[in-house]
């Protein structure tokens, strides 16, 4: 039996009176995606700093555990647990005088890595970077997609076994986002391990073998993407916009919908069997409808609300 690479239990941290994260707890299995979403200040960016040391837990305890080797528990082992983790961080952290290779280099000093064994595994970073072309080129010359790979390509030096990554495509366009999506699949299908926080819904389902959603630092849901949409929601949405759209929210319509939500001048029904449903809205030719399946965006919007949160 396999154990988890990391095991964290009854987590809390606290800021003055602000409660951050409030007993959470989970593990991340060898070879696979944990997703932690949430909505802004849930708590996210917070846990991973926990498990990198860089934030102390009021309670709670962190245990890593890398094949071969004795349990490890952050804080008290960080340096030995640092040396086996991989990190992208939320904002671009590159050099900006050194060249991609340089970054590379650089980077891999900070691990007592040799000259020599940096240098033999940079070509290979590059490439799978798809930055061969870029060796020489500073990172201020790179698009944003560019950069996240180069970060993903830095954090990949020493050959982690778990990669901790702090939402990262925010700020990519689609293309780039879908290169980063099939590098870090490929970074899977290898047998790493990832720890991944992200605000977008179809990269957590793209991604992740389990998901933790959280709020105001509280898990409340675990589970696999699929699996929780089951658990929580009906299967078939209504989307119904338009003029006279936010009228049907009290008409005999809703009485085919188990449940029905606004957001802006959208109503959305969401039900067991969508068929008598559309048929009534033939009657409405003004209003526009999408029908689709649930996906995990409305689940996220269903266990923490559709209200827009600021950061913090």
């Amino acid at each position: 039996m396999q154990h988890a690479i990391l095991s964290a239990q009854g987590l809390c941290k606290h800021y003055g009176s602000s409660v951050v994260v409030d007993d959470l707890s989970f593990v991340i299995e060898p070879g696979e995606c944990l997703g932690v979403i949430g909505p802004n200040g849930a708590g996210k960016t917070t846990t991973i700093r926990m498990c990198l040391g860089l934030t102390a837990p009021d309670a709670g305890d962190i245990h890593f555990r890398f094949a071969g080797q004795p349990d490890l528990q952050m804080p008290q082992d960080a340096l030995a647990i640092k040396a086996r983790l991989g990190v992208v961080s939320q904002f671009d952290t590159l050099d900006p005088d050194f060249s991609c290779a340089e970054n590379l280099l650089v980077y891999g000093r900070y691990f007592r890595m040799k000259d020599a064994d940096i240098r033999a595994r940079i070509p290979k970073m590059l490439e799978f970077a798809a930055l061969s072309h870029k060796a020489d080129v500073k990172p201020g010359e790179l698009s944003g997609g560019m950069k996240r790979r180069l970060s993903l390509a830095r954090a990949l030096v020493n050959d982690p076994r778990l990669l901790l990554l702090d939402e990262p495509t925010t700020g990519l366009d689609p293309q780039a986002r879908h290169l980063m999506w099939e590098r870090l699949q490929l970074l899977l299908q290898q047998g790493k391990s990832i720890l991944l926080t992200t605000h977008f819904m179809d990269e957590a389902e793209r991604l992740c073998t389990r998901l933790l959603v959280l709020d105001h630092g509280r898990k409340i849901a675990e589970g696999r993407p699929r699996e929780l949409i089951a658990q929580h929601l009906e299967p078939d949405v209504v989307e119904v916009y338009g003029n006279g759209a936010l009228a049907l929210v009290d008409s005999p319509l809703k009485s085919h919908a188990a449940r029905v939500e606004v957001s802006g001048e959208t109503v959305f029904f969401y039900t067991h069997d969508a068929r008598a449903l559309l048929d009534a809205l033939v009657a409405h030719p003004q209003l526009r409808t999408l029908h689709r399946p649930a996906n995990l965006e409305d689940l996220f919007l269903k266990l923490t609300g559709r209200q827009i949160r600021e950061d913090g």
